[in-house]
């Protein structure tokens, strides 16, 4: 039985961090960490970009084009979506993450989702560097470490055939 998983590093490899500017004493943190993780995990501030757009809404077709460059080995998106009096959270919350979902399988490029739905402000706060960790650092993490288990999977392939 042959088992893969994935190591989280950035060695070697292209980042883009796409963030919302929307509530931005949030999503900076939630940038800040990210970027923090990369370069903790050997990655070089060179080989990594940030994309700024104005709201969650804006992430997926900011992501599609930075994929459509080739250029970058994994993304984290990362935004802060807090449930107000109308629907509009539902919307946006909803779309934003199926629009990246979808972009990573027609790309099949790791898209770390660091973008928070909470129900509070507080909330926010608590998963921005609070209470509840870094959510940027986390998406980050995963992004890397499936990136790293991507490569691993292309070279069984390519050994293969």
């Amino acid at each position: 039985m042959a088992e893969f998983i994935g190591v989280p590093s950035a060695e070697g490899r292209r980042v883009v961090i796409v963030a919302s500017r929307f509530n931005e004493h949030i999503t900076q943190k939630l940038a800040d960490g990210a970027l923090d993780c990369c370069l903790k995990h050997g990655g070089r501030l060179e080989d990594v970009d940030q994309i700024w757009v104005p709201g969650a809404w804006e992430l997926p077709p900011a992501v599609m084009k930075a994929l459509q460059t080739e250029r970058y080995d994994c993304v984290v998106a990362v935004g802060a979506v807090v449930r107000g009096e109308t629907p509009h959270f539902d919307f946006v919350a909803g779309e934003a993450n199926r629009g990246l979902a979808l972009l990573q399988g027609e790309f099949g490029v790791p898209i770390g989702l660091g973008l928070l739905t909470t129900d509070t402000m507080q909330q926010a706060e608590d998963r921005a560097g609070g209470v509840h960790g870094n959510k940027g650092w986390d998406a980050a993490l995963a992004a890397l470490e499936m990136a790293d288990l991507f490569g691993r999977l292309d070279l069984m392939n390519d050994a293969e055939g």
